[in-house]
This record gives C-alpha cells, sequence and structure tokens, in this order.
C-alpha cells in the first residue's frame, strides 16, 4: 500500500459534506482509513441547508470506490460520551487511530445586536465545546499509539475579525488558542496539534438563506464588507484547496509542525 498516510486511520467530523467530506476523500486516496462523524441531521440557528443521512451515505461510497475502510456515525458532536463510544469502537475494528480532525461546526451571520442567546450558546457549544469533545475522544488513542496528529479547522475568522460573525469569530479564535494549550501538554506523547484557517469555501454552508442573512448585517455597517476579499483574485476556494493542506499535516511531512497556524486564506488575513 502506497501513499503519503498509508496504513493510518483519521477521525473527521462534520464528515458528510463539504469540507469533511473532501478531508476524508483526500485521505483515503493517500491511503488513511476513516472514521467518519456527523449530525447527518437538523443543525441549529442555521439558515443553511442541513446535512442529511444521505450525505454520510455518499461520503462512505467515495471512500469505500477507492477500495479504503471507513466506519461511519450519526453523532452529534456535543455528546461526548456518544463520540467516545464511537471512536472507542471503531478504533477497536479498524486496529488504530492516527489522525484527528475536528470539522464540524456552523455558522451564523448576524448583525452584533441581532445576536440571540441561543445563537452564541449553539455556535459555542457546536465549535468550541464539539471540538473540545473530539480531542478528548480521540487524543487518548493516539497517545497510546505512541504519537499522531490532531488538526483543528478554524477559519480566517480565527486569525482576522471577520464582521457580523461575533459568535462565530469568537468560537475561531477559541479553538486556535485550544490547540495551542494541547499541543505544550501532548507533545509529551509525539502528538501535534495545529489549525488550519480557510478563506470562504464553497460548501452547502453558503446555501440556503446564509448569503442573504450576511447581506443584511452587512447594509449595517457596509464599510467592513472589504473585509472578506481575497488577496488573490478569487471570491473563494474548494473544500479540496484544504483537504491539501490538511493531508499535509496528517502526513509525516509536518512531523516537526506544531501549535502552528496553516492558512490556505487566499491572503484574505493580510487584507
Amino acid at each position: 500500500m502506497s501513499g503519503r498516510v498509508a496504513g493510518k486511520v483519521a477521525l473527521i467530523t462534520g464528515a458528510a459534506r463539504g469540507q469533511g467530506r473532501a478531508h476524508a476523500v483526500r485521505l483515503a486516496q493517500e491511503g488513511a482509513d476513516i472514521i467518519a462523524v456527523d449530525i447527518a441531521g437538523p443543525l441549529p440557528s442555521v439558515a443553511y441547508d442541513s446535512p442529511t443521512p444521505a450525505d454520510l451515505e455518499e461520503t462512505v461510497r467515495e471512500v469505500e470506490k477507492l477500495d479504503r475502510r471507513i466506519v461511519s456515525a450519526q453523532l452529534d458532536v456535543r455528546d461526548l460520551d456518544g463520540l467516545k463510544s464511537v471512536v472507542d469502537g471503531a478504533v477497536t475494528e479498524l486496529g488504530r487511530l492516527d489522525v484527528v480532525i475536528a470539522n464540524a461546526a456552523i455558522c451564523v451571520p448576524r448583525a452584533w445586536d441581532k445576536v440571540t442567546p441561543t445563537i452564541f450558546d449553539d455556535t459555542i457549544s457546536i465549535n468550541v465545546r464539539g471540538v473540545w469533545n473530539t480531542v478528548m475522544a480521540g487524543a487518548p488513542h493516539l497517545v497510546g499509539a505512541g504519537g499522531g496528529s490532531i488538526i483543528i479547522i478554524s477559519s480566517a475568522a480565527g486569525l482576522k475579525v471577520q464582521p457580523f460573525m461575533v459568535p462565530y469569530t469568537t468560537s475561531k479564535f477559541a479553538i486556535r488558542g485550544m490547540a495551542k494549550a494541547f499541543a505544550a501538554e501532548l507533545a509529551a506523547h509525539h502528538i501535534r496539534v495545529n489549525t488550519v484557517h480557510p478563506t470562504g469555501v464553497n460548501t452547502p454552508m453558503g446555501s440556503g438563506g446564509m448569503l442573504e442573512q450576511l447581506g443584511e448585517a452587512m447594509q449595517t455597517y457596509p464599510r467592513l464588507g472589504g473585509m472578506f476579499t481575497n488577496l488573490l483574485p478569487v471570491e473563494q476556494i474548494e473544500p479540496e484547496d484544504v483537504a491539501d493542506a490538511v493531508l499535509f499535516l496528517a502526513s509525516d511531512e509536518s512531523r516537526f509542525v506544531t501549535a502552528h497556524e496553516i492558512a490556505p486564506d487566499a491572503g484574505v488575513t493580510e487584507y
């Protein structure tokens, strides 16, 4: 078996579609087996289309077409006990765990004074507590294996303020700090922890009423609209572009990279 992550097993949350599916397929192309977790059901507070069980099944099919093994589970990342149970069972089935990719997240754009307690709590519980849960469910297996890579999907909004997204920006800065804190302690076990910070990505997160909501919020202070501009002359990138960065962090090519930010952001954080 050949490939940049041949023989490795990767846990991916939010794996039913978008970036999560792209990560699963890219790693499978390079020889990894996959543990795919997704709520595959209604997401709280969001205006865009929620993932479905059919979406998760499609991820399974795409990985299996690459002749790799995959264990999938429909699960909310806010459920720590459920997540631990799924991961423990999948590791028993697949034999090991080498890579943890905390990808599941939601985004609810609003002007600052239109953010409700429910929107704030939903965003923080999924985007921050869900990431912590994912690390807590996966890291003990990496400790047992003597090393591994934890990859936390943040956002350009975790490096530079993105307006009209107070809860989202808060969450993405929080998990950047969380990654560094985990990196410090888990280094004793040869476990690396890094964050990935993409610009806008062409995924279902931009579907439904999402862009309309963002547009409404921007009307409250149009001057800030330029903060979403990429340096490179592209409006957004594809999930596969982020997956290439994830592959690098999952592979041994990045074996001495830890507590850092990788930004496939088209330069938006420098604009």
